[in-house]
């Protein structure tokens, strides 16, 4: 535990997400791209002074030096390599939203949008727009931010002038982000992730994991391997936070793409569907038929026909999930109709207690529920799915720099699924 607060308290303090100056992260890569303070003035209409105080002050607030003053110029540090990185691709973020809006009709000059985003000054403005499309309620906002209403909607009618789009419309329901609102909102969002990451970016260049990983987590990772690739994540790095996320894989893939998750753990899209994510194949998965071990259908010395496991009662997941689609898939290919569930549930606790108690099969990954068949309270019967055998995995957001936390957890994962007899696992590949 003493290692614990070491390392908690050595931890060097830098500014917060929202707090990091924009201005001077376009300072830092005018001068790495000009290679002195004199030609980046020039870039950014400046005067010289002002660049060079913007470069002093994101030194001091990130307490590192960014670069390295030469007479021939000025070279980035290592840490300022990794800012820069940062600050880059928030460069590009920004771009791409001028790019949407321009596209997509209604906004201002590509001179007048290129001004909006360049007169945010910090991360507290993108972090309270965003949060005003999520929650859609103004005065909720305001209290998240210890700020008041007036204050919400003067900086939102400024930034609408100045982006001259309405990015927002009061409705009987609360307040509801345009067309242009959603690419505002998601630019943002991917903006604070690139800021969120450059602390961490920092620590771990000097040997400190540090800062949060969150992980969509969908429900072939759940039971063994996020488990076992966190908590050896955390022996060797107490000061990483891991938050996990359990919701249905769409609202996952949004998050992923808006940067507000690091990376999903569970079964695979096909590349065609996800054409901006990257997915990464760890091992293949099938489903299994599950049942108690007094089951009536237990023991049989022939594989079931489907026939058969037609008419026995089942529990499934809703219509529309994966794994139910998948074993919809199987009975059509037997030339069968698929079962009526009598219970339709997501949730893993309820399956297991009518498949307990109950003589109820149910369709799932062995590896949901392997604690209950390593103790044989539940066991698998003899039939085979070969059709739904799919790939288990991670995806992240293609062209994303994860942060050395997510990235750590990613290789622990790997590690795990590489040591494990469980799993068909397969050779790495990527789409």
């Amino acid at each position: 535990m003493a290692t614990n607060h070491r390392q908690r308290a050595e931890a060097p303090p830098r500014a917060s997400a929202t707090a990091i100056n924009l201005r001077h992260l376009r300072a830092l890569s005018a001068v790495a791209a000009a290679g002195s303070v004199a030609g980046a003035a020039e870039r950014l209409y400046r005067v010289s002074s002002a660049v060079t105080r913007s470069i002093a002050e994101l030194e001091g607030a990130l307490g590192v030096p960014l670069f390295e003053r030469r007479a021939r110029g000025m070279l980035p540090t290592s840490q300022g390599q990794l800012v820069l990185a940062r600050a880059q691709r928030i460069e590009r973020e920004f771009d791409e939203a001028r790019a949407h809006l321009l596209a997509r009709g209604g906004a201002g000059s590509a001179a007048s949008v290129r001004s909006a985003f360049a007169s945010i000054l910090n991360g507290r403005r993108l972090a309270v727009f965003a949060s005003l499309v999520e929650k859609r309620h103004m005065g909720a906002v305001a209290r998240s931010f210890g700020i008041t209403q007036p204050g919400i909607s003067a900086a939102l009618k400024d930034l609408e002038d100045r982006l001259g789009v309405a990015l927002v419309e009061r409705t009987t329901r609360g307040l509801v982000a345009t067309p242009a609102g959603e690419i505002v909102a998601l630019s943002f969002r991917r903006v604070l992730a690139e800021l969120r990451h450059i602390g961490p970016d920092i620590a771990a260049a000097e040997g400190t994991l540090h800062g949060s990983v969150t992980v969509g987590a969908l429900p072939l990772g759940r039971t063994h391997v996020l488990p076992r690739a966190i908590a050896s994540l955390l022996q060797r790095h107490p000061a990483l936070r891991v938050v996990t996320v359990e919701s249905p894989y769409e609202s996952l893939a949004a998050g992923l793409r808006s940067g507000d998750v690091d990376f999903i753990l569970g079964a695979l899209r096909p590349a065609a569907d996800v054409p901006d994510l990257l997915q990464e194949a760890l091992f293949e998965d099938r489903l299994s038929v599950i049942a108690r071990p007094g089951h009536p259908l237990a023991g049989r010395r022939r594989s079931l026909s489907f026939a058969t496991l037609r008419r026995a009662t089942w529990v499934l997941p809703r219509h529309g999930a994966p794994s139910r689609e998948l074993l919809n898939r199987a009975f059509a290919e037997a030339r069968q109709p698929a079962p009526v569930p009598a219970v339709e549930t997501g949730d893993l606790a309820v399956l297991r207690g009518l498949l307990l108690d109950t003589d109820m099969l149910t369709a799932i990954s062995a590896h949901q529920l392997r604690h209950e068949l390593r103790e044989q309270s539940l066991i698998v019967l003899d039939v085979i799915l070969d059709s739904t055998l799919r790939e288990i995995g991670l995806a992240q957001r293609a062209g994303a720099i994860p942060s050395p936390g997510a990235k750590t957890l990613m290789d622990e994962i790997r590690v795990v699924v590489a040591g494990s007899d469980e799993f068909q696992v397969r050779q790495l590949t990527r789409s």
